[in-house]
């Protein structure tokens, strides 16, 4: 049977406009599911194109922020102080940086501290900031809390005049004894009643920017009471002293009275071969020390002859208190002094001494080395 043909309004066949869909098969379009999948590859390359530039964005971000940390900081003067006190926090920190006139953003420091890992690491102190520093530096410093420091040199020898004076022109420091009497500075001290001569060892001290002088003398005087009582346990089962404090006031008169080290041994043994005896000490630099500031650099035979409280010529046995700081060889030499019977010595003028055990050799010695005969 024939099959009638579509056609046209003329009759005509109509003719087919596109490939012939096999039976049973639909377009792409009407299939199910195209679009679900067509969005969902939409998203996938956006996110992943989002994900790239974010990616980008944070490496940029990254480098900008490791050359930043590795950038000196912009300072008002060649250097700054910058004073951090106990339980500032971070944040804090960060300010104080910026307060001091460093052309830093605080919150940017701020947050560099936290991306460290170290913004709890961070000390307290006095810190001094020079031309140069980056924040890195910064934040190693304070990690490492390398505060500012002075120092100050009490030297071998000196009364507590001059420990006093060099304080108080020591920089950067806080002469806070400025004015005190003796007995005020010992009371600060906590050591109230007790003569300050000889109580402070002598070294090299450092100090933070902005600390004080009693806190200095605090240190000084710990240091001497552990050499101190060091030396005192070492001392010679024979030694004529009844105290460490004897001890100290016989070593500062060796410290004066040395001129070459080889020599200090010795010399303590002639005052200890003295104290055994209830010789005089007969020690100018004790005179002069009794003699304070009527001392005008040369001693006279009037003055071993006016009596003081120091003065070993007219009065036995040892002085009062120390007349000097001694060192710790001194202390040693106080304590365990040479093995010797020697009872007088003179100085050779070349800053060695000559010993002698009786009367008659001293007074050769004296007439070859000062008397020129």
């Amino acid at each position: 049977m024939a099959v009638p043909v579509p056609s046209g309004r003329q009759g005509f066949p109509v003719a087919a406009t596109g490939p012939a869909v096999p039976a049973g098969r639909c377009p792409s379009a009407c299939q199910p599911f195209f679009f679900l999948r067509l969005f969902l590859g939409f998203v996938r390359s956006f996110f992943l194109t989002l994900f790239l530039l974010v990616a980008l964005a944070v490496l940029a971000l990254g480098g900008a922020g490791l050359w930043w940390v590795h950038q000196p900081l912009k300072l008002p003067t060649p250097s700054v102080d910058l004073s951090v006190e106990p339980g500032t926090t971070p944040r804090g920190i960060a300010q104080a940086v910026a307060d001091t006139g460093v052309d830093v953003q605080p919150q940017l420091l701020y947050l560099w501290f936290r991306v460290s890992g170290q913004d709890r690491q961070m000390r307290a102190g006095s810190y001094e900031l020079e031309r140069g520093v980056t924040p890195k530096l910064l934040l190693n410093v304070l990690v490492r809390g390398e505060e500012a420091t002075r120092s100050v040199v009490l030297v071998e020898g000196w009364n507590i005049g001059q420990v006093r004076a060099a304080l108080a022109k020591a920089e950067q420091h806080k002469p806070e004894s400025v004015g005190m009497s003796e007995d005020a500075l010992m009371a600060a001290l906590g050591k109230p009643g007790l003569h300050p001569e000889g109580r402070f060892f002598p070294d090299t001290y450092t100090y933070s920017k902005g600390s004080t002088d009693i806190a200095l003398l605090q240190r000084a005087m710990r240091a001497m009471d552990k050499k101190l009582e060091a030396a005192w346990a070492a001392r010679a089962a024979d030694l004529p002293l009844k105290s460490a404090d004897e001890a100290l006031i016989l070593a500062s008169i060796v410290e004066k009275e040395t001129g070459k080290a080889n020599d200090r041994a010795e010399i303590a043994a002639v005052f200890t071969n003295r104290l055994r005896i209830g010789m005089p000490l007969q020690t100018d630099p004790t005179v002069i020390y009794g003699m304070g500031t009527a001392f005008d650099g040369n001693l006279r035979k009037r003055d071993l002859q006016t009596d003081t409280p120091w003065n070993t010529y007219t009065r036995p046995g040892l002085p009062p208190t120390p007349i000097a700081m001694p060192g710790q060889a001194a202390l040693l030499a106080a304590v365990q002094p040479a093995r010797t019977s020697a009872l007088y010595f003179v100085s050779r003028g070349d800053g060695s001494s000559e010993f002698s055990e009786n009367l008659d050799a001293h007074n050769r010695a004296v007439n070859k080395y000062i008397r020129g005969r």
